[in-house]
């Protein structure tokens, strides 16, 4: 196996530059999380102009948070695959979740300079890795409200990165 690749956030056009499909990476920083309910409506406020928060250069988790722990859900879900080009092309930078993404998400992926990430669906070991959580958006809808968690050494292999996948 490979060096596994730190990477701090935000993240820049430069830092994706040097990621391959398969690499093994861990973040450091804040990143966001979301899925089928706070997705859609960020996408709709970005559309609109507006935006809770700043996604230049950042990091979306598909999860919720609970006490139970994070972990990730399906990417490839209609309401979080849809949401994935609008979000890259307002400037987040990284994706992270499980699961194969149509062609046409990866076409987005590159043309925004954008990376997926697969995690492992191990809840004990990435709630492990967060350091503190709060509600940025939609707290109307508890744990899958958008969250900002502040992580070390959280695991990710490259699944998705410059028009190729791992699928």
């Amino acid at each position: 196996m490979g060096n596994i690749k730190e990477i701090n956030t935000p993240i820049t056009d430069l830092d994706i530059m040097e990621l391959q499909v398969g690499d093994r990476i861990t973040l450091k920083g804040n990143i966001l999380t979301g899925r089928d309910a706070a997705l859609p409506r960020m996408v709709k406020l970005l559309k609109c102009g507006t935006s809770p928060v700043d996604v230049k250069g950042a990091v979306i988790f598909h999860t919720a948070v609970s006490p139970a722990g994070i972990a990730p859900t399906s990417s490839n879900k209609t309401e979080i695959e849809t949401s994935i080009a609008p979000l890259s092309d307002a400037g987040v930078k990284m994706h992270i979740g499980k699961g194969e993404l149509s062609p046409e998400t990866v076409k987005a992926l590159e043309k925004n300079k954008s990376v997926f990430v697969v995690t492992p669906p191990a809840a004990a070991l990435l709630t492990s890795k967060m350091t503190s959580s709060k509600v940025v958006a939609f707290p109307e809808e508890g744990m899958e409200a958008l969250h900002c968690l502040t992580v070390r050494d959280f695991p990710g292999i490259v699944a998705v990165a410059h028009g190729k996948s791992i699928y």
